[in-house]
């Protein structure tokens, strides 16, 4: 995993296609070519493999065995499955002190406490719970102008 690693990290690097020998791709647009190249050429796809450790490697399905063993990337793949066991412990530990902080709301409470009545959609409730004008409709001064309405109704 030396320096040809390094290089094919590069965007501007150029890969060719394994669908067309004749498509040099820039590597950041390489993912998106693959797609729409094995739909324009599905008889070198269907004989080609895709590689379990990173999906732009397109090889022969008689070599794939082969790939798998000694792809550059299967060792990546291995030392993040390494770390995250390593880190998996690390955060059980973490997450099992955590203590819900002391809470003085009580929204029930709050609900039976509450003396307004529930907002309705049309009314107003400018007076006292008990008035007859707290059920009554406001009519709306319309500010839109003439030919235009406001909706009857939420959508």
């Amino acid at each position: 995993m030396g320096d040809t690693y390094i290089d094919s990290l590069d965007p501007e690097k150029f890969l060719q296609c394994p669908y067309d020998k004749n498509h040099q791709i820039r590597a950041c647009r390489f993912p998106y070519h693959l797609i729409k190249c094995r739909k324009n050429h599905p008889d070198v796809a269907n004989k080609l493999a895709t590689c379990p450790f990173n999906a732009r490697h397109q090889v022969p399905r008689a070599e794939i065995s082969h790939h798998i063993s000694s792809c550059d990337d299967k060792s990546c793949i291995e030392q993040d499955v390494v770390n995250q066991t390593r880190n998996f412990g690390q955060e059980t530990l973490a997450e099992s002190t955590w203590q819900c902080p002391p809470c003085d709301e009580d929204w029930d409470k709050d609900l039976w406490e509450q003396t307004s009545t529930p907002f309705v959609w049309g009314t107003a409730n400018f007076c006292g719970n008990n008035s007859p004008a707290s059920n009554i409709v406001m009519e709306h001064k319309s500010n839109l102008a003439s030919g235009m309405r406001v909706p009857k109704s939420l959508p």
